[in-house]
């Protein structure tokens, strides 16, 4: 039995709490992670593995090893990078997760430089609009933005990005422009079920709290964007939202004299081990990817 593979898939059992998800995560079928954690416990003489209510639990011994088995893994990691040379580029699965309208419009067209870069690395891109458990999901690296969850997970900021008042021309023709925050009272608005409907505004010394209303609500990025393409209303969002839009002229913003609470773009690293080469050159390379693809939608980010 291969001692690494063996480790590799007991640590994800634990993370993911089964043999079924980790089977998934490592794609081979259940019944040989099974046998292969099963081979472990015979080898080390040892039970590592208990059943709860809560899924497979390593017991204190199989504590004691997932402990060290990780950081062995994460030190493998990084020593086969080092003798390899970076000249050599990156190699294995770097499993990422991202909302998918970001990931869509700033992650995925950029991904072939990264993997030219790294011929001998894949990737497992999850989308979900929704934050996800990191560590369940076996996900090295996940792109959020907004606040962050209070997860524990490790966290780094790569970018920030204004919010605006958008519309097409065609809403804009029909409705008539809003000259000041209150008039957004009287507008359509196409409604982000996640996010708070009272818009803050900030000019200079004055602050103020519109309330709007629209008959639409959506709880995706994606149904957003669509509804607000086909004329529906306006809505707040990023500039990432609409990038390729508001390029084109076919979205444009409005109230630009007031400011809206800016947009921070995190990298996510699980809790509890170290963060590997791959997800640390990878979240490097979107931080690069968005200052120089499209700096006129970034804003300085403090380091």
């Amino acid at each position: 039995m291969d001692r690494f593979q063996a480790m590799t898939a007991f640590v994800r059992v634990v993370d993911a709490g089964s043999f079924s998800a980790a089977a998934r995560l490592l794609h081979v079928g259940q019944p040989a992670v099974s046998k292969t954690v099963a081979q472990l416990e015979a080898q080390l003489d040892v039970r590592l593995l208990t059943r709860s209510t809560r899924g497979l639990m390593p017991t204190e011994a199989g504590q004691r090893f997932y402990e060290h088995a990780k950081a062995a893994l994460q030190e493998a990691d990084e020593a086969e990078l080092a003798a390899r040379g970076a000249g050599r580029g990156l190699s294995g699965q770097l499993r990422l997760s991202a909302a998918p309208t970001f990931a869509r419009l700033h992650v995925i067209p950029h991904l072939p430089r990264f993997l030219a870069a790294h011929p001998e690395l894949s990737v497992d891109v999850v989308l979900d609009d929704r934050p996800i458990d990191l560590v369940s999901e076996g996900i090295d690296v996940s792109l959020r933005t907004g606040s962050l969850p209070d997860s524990g997970a490790v966290s780094r900021r790569l970018a920030r990005s204004r919010h605006s008042v958008l519309a097409t021309p065609r809403y804009f023709a029909r409705a008539g422009r809003p000259a000041v925050p209150a008039d957004l009272a009287a507008h359509e608005a196409v409604l982000f079920t996640q996010r708070a409907q009272a818009w803050r505004f900030r000019r200079e010394s004055t602050e103020m709290s519109v309330m709007v209303q629209g008959r639409v609500r959506l709880s995706a990025a994606e149904g957003i964007r669509a509804a607000v393409l086909a004329d529906m209303g306006l809505t707040i969002a990023s500039d990432w939202m609409f990038a390729p839009e508001l390029a084109s002229g076919n979205v444009e913003r409005v109230l630009t004299d007031w400011k809206l609470p800016e947009l921070d773009l995190w990298a996510l690293f699980p809790a509890g081990r170290l963060i590997s080469a791959k997800a640390r050159a990878f979240a490097s390379f979107v931080e690069a990817q968005l200052s120089t693809s499209a700096p006129e939608l970034s804003l300085a980010v403090d380091a």
